[in-house]
């Protein structure tokens, strides 16, 4: 079945630039993901029935127990990440490919692990037809990273992790920096852990966010 690239429309656009305003007045100065949140069209990740929610500021189900992170919330961890023009990044959780792209607008190269196999399938064929064949998809554990492609100079998660992985922290580069919403019950706490040239780590913390759960065993997939 051919995969149609939807219509970005005038309306669209004047929804995204309101969203984008929004999301501004909530605290988000790096111009760059604001640029990239203006430039990514959201509804893209919509099924056509729900696009009348795609320029909220809310997060959305899309399958599989998983959801389409709240903008305000990409464009927090996005900016978090500092992301410089063909810094080597790696998204743990791809969901519908939404955050990889914003990554992918501000110049990275991006990795991305999935570990629901239908969200996998549909979003690897989805992110070419909408203009991002360059973002690398793969289907796995994301607790363990991407050892054959490590390095990263960044990474983020975009689940809920009870604990910081150590496989993620082997694979990021000296003066990288991963981020990473971390707690086990319903509100988890934004933290960044920056690496630095003798292998320790720079821990800071920026206030409470919900996920969905980080999902470790590949074996039980939906």
């Amino acid at each position: 079945m051919t995969i149609l690239k939807p219509v970005d429309s005038y309306r669209h656009q004047g929804l995204r630039k309101l969203l984008v305003q929004n999301i501004r007045q909530k605290g988000i100065i790096d111009q760059q993901v604001l640029s990239a949140l203006e430039t990514v069209p959201r509804h893209f990740f919509f099924d056509s029935s729900f696009l009348e929610y795609a320029y909220e500021d809310k997060p959305f189900p899309i399958g599989a127990g998983q959801t389409i992170s709240q903008p305000f919330t990409v464009a927090f961890q996005s900016e978090l990440l500092q992301i410089r023009k063909n810094d080597k990044v790696l998204e743990i959780g791809t969901g519908s490919g939404y955050q990889a792209c914003i990554l992918a607008e501000l110049g990275a190269k991006v990795f991305t692990i999935e570990r629901q196999k239908t969200l996998f399938d549909r979003t690897s064929k989805f992110l070419p037809v909408v203009g991002y064949p360059t973002i690398k998809t793969f289907f796995g554990d994301g607790y363990k990273g991407l050892p054959a492609y490590a390095p990263f100079d960044k990474m983020i998660v975009t689940a809920a992790a009870p604990y910081i992985p150590e496989a993620l922290l082997d694979q990021l580069k000296p003066g990288g920096i991963l981020v990473i919403p971390v707690g086990a019950f319903d509100v988890q706490t934004m933290t960044t852990m920056t690496k630095n040239s003798d292998n320790t780590f720079n821990k800071k913390e920026y206030g409470a966010f919900r996920f969905v759960p980080m999902l470790e065993d590949k074996a039980k997939e939906i």
